[in-house]
């Protein structure tokens, strides 16, 4: 683990998949136990995940979060009960563009809107991950055309990583800035609304709690956590991350399923 050093560090925001849960989408007792720590110390935490909010409920329960929380990569901010204090849509005519992109590269295609999950195959790949993930079940539609002209979050989904990879480059170059284009997962890439990223929650939350953003320190493991990277005073990247993130990170800590997190809050943040 490389050491950050130097920072007073008033409030902690992480992602959730890849970083503050395990693989499996665990959180382990040494990470309930930071975040309970954080809290003895006065420094606040919460976090900014690509899930959408409902997939944040099983994390607000066992982690006692009170301070609001991003979902959809910082598209909608929400409370603790999950009311919403701002949200933001896929302009409808990205969100049917990139509907019909992720649909012609051959993936599982998800629409994110009115609160729901929706999808038209249920035993295609990760289905029954997401599951798990977001403690709720999808529910099943033979189109998806009528719910882009409100979706929140777009998934294009598949087990070629490769392939996604370059599904993401070529949505993202023509969509440009109607969108916003990145994988969250090897085997998920996130369509969410242009503008509205990690990095607009860290500025949003600098401004909630009146601290500046140099006090804020941040986890994360994917290309989506650069933005919350960009904007804080403590970066840390996960050891499972892609290298493009721990190379502008502050710090790296160890793996995730090896309870990176919760070593990176004793050894980064409450020393």
């Amino acid at each position: 683990m490389t050491d950050a050093g130097g920072h007073d560090i008033a409030l902690v925001i992480s992602d959730v998949d890849g970083t503050l849960v395990t693989s499996d989408k665990r959180l382990t007792p040494a990470a309930v136990a930071a975040v309970r720590r954080l809290g003895e110390a006065g420094i606040g935490f919460t976090i900014a995940s690509s899930r959408p909010p409902v997939g944040l409920r099983p994390l607000v329960e066992a982690l006692g979060l009170t301070l609001p929380l991003a979902a959809f990569n910082g598209a909608s901010i929400v409370r603790p009960d999950l009311t919403i204090l701002s949200e933001t849509l896929i302009p409808e005519e990205a969100a049917r563009e990139a509907a019909h992109r992720l649909d012609a590269a051959g993936l599982d295609v998800w629409v994110f809107a009115r609160g729901a999950w929706f999808l038209r195959d249920p035993d295609a790949p990760y289905t029954d991950l997401e599951r798990r993930t977001l403690q709720a079940e999808p529910a099943i539609v033979a189109d998806l055309e009528p719910l882009l002209a409100c979706a929140s979050k777009i998934v294009g989904v598949s087990p070629d990583a490769a392939h996604l990879a370059a599904c993401e480059a070529e949505v993202a170059t023509a969509l440009g800035p109607r969108a916003s284009v990145h994988r969250s997962q090897a085997y998920y890439l996130d369509v969410t609304p242009p503008g509205l990223d990690k990095g607009r929650f860290v500025d949003w939350m600098a401004g909630h709690l009146g601290i500046p953003r140099a006090r804020i320190a941040t986890l994360g493991d994917a290309g989506n956590d650069a933005a919350l990277f960009a904007r804080s005073g403590l970066s840390i990247a996960m050891g499972n991350a892609v290298e493009s993130l721990k190379a502008g990170a502050d710090a790296v800590t160890e793996a995730n399923d090896s309870d990176g997190f919760a070593k990176a809050i004793t050894r980064l943040v409450l020393t």
